[in-house]
């Protein structure tokens, strides 16, 4: 699948600024963003890419600074080299996990060891959404759970759950990239109890529930799936979602409580967020 790299240049430049221009720009389809010394980089599907919508963005924009961009097209290929160059350094989070591809030589000395080799250009764990989501992962027992990995990526969150006891887990991604991905890096870290599907929450159909969802994609598909989550989610069972700002957490829960899932708790770096909801069985 080939992306298109929309560079930002803000005048004046802020964190306020860049903070708002990517909640703007993910309400139209972009899903990830690298802060720059000038504004911000943004990813976007080439089939989902708009300049009329981009543009209107800018024009409305609520904040003070003149923002201008210039776009390229990023053709589906191994990001190996790239982040290897420019990004991927080994993550080690509660010196517990340890996140590395092939290339790192870091010793495997931690409680969970993961190697991740990006196919594309996000999933590698360095993104604050990712590490929210790690963080509750670790926090968790998963021992026997049953657990749907939503919008995978490169599988870390579902290879992480099989490593730290659940079975069986399903990995859904719309991007076959993501796909081929998530298989490679199954092999690499040998697990054998995750079944990778191509496609969104249309694969959901009922006939397979969970005992955990974890769903790290952006605000507005999670806004349009959560009452198919809810639907194949088990009785007491739990949802983590992430891939969206703090702000965004009061439309998240209104939506989650229409669909029988109760907020408890949120955490949030740089103003990132995750949320944890459960399905209360019945009294």
């Amino acid at each position: 699948m080939n992306y298109i790299e929309a560079v930002f240049l803000c005048n004046p430049h802020s964190e306020i600024i860049t903070e708002v221009l990517s909640a703007e720009l993910a309400d139209i389809g972009f899903e990830s963003f690298v802060d720059t010394e000038t504004g911000s980089t943004a990813y976007i599907q080439e089939s989902l890419y708009n300049k009329e919508a981009i543009d209107l963005v800018l024009e409305n924009f609520p904040l003070e600074s003149k923002i201008t961009y210039t776009v390229s097209l990023i053709e589906g290929r191994d990001w190996n080299e790239e982040w290897e160059k420019n990004y991927f350094k080994p993550l080690i989070i509660d010196d517990r996990c340890i996140i590395q591809s092939t290339f790192h030589n870091e010793p495997a000395s931690y409680e969970y060891n993961i190697y991740i080799d990006p196919k594309m250009a996000f999933g590698t764990g360095h993104h604050q959404t990712t590490e929210l989501m790690i963080r509750e992962i670790l926090n968790m027992d998963f021992t026997g759970k049953s657990v749907l990995d939503m919008g995978c990526g490169t599988a870390i969150l579902g290879i992480l759950a099989s490593m730290r006891g659940a079975d069986p887990i399903l990995a859904i991604d719309i991007d076959e990239w993501a796909y081929d991905n998530a298989k490679e890096n199954l092999d690499l870290n040998k697990v054998s109890n995750i079944d990778v599907q191509i496609g969104g929450a249309d694969l959901l159909t009922g006939a397979q529930t969970f005992d955990v969802i974890l769903a790290n994609i952006n605000r507005n598909i999670l806004l349009n799936d959560i009452h198919v989550y809810a639907s194949v989610l088990n009785p007491e069972g739990i949802l983590f979602m992430s891939g969206f700002y703090t702000e965004d957490i009061p439309a998240l829960t209104d939506e989650c409580n229409k669909h029988g899932l109760t907020f408890v708790h949120s955490n949030n770096k740089d103003n990132w967020a995750n949320v944890k909801f459960i399905k209360k069985g019945l009294v």
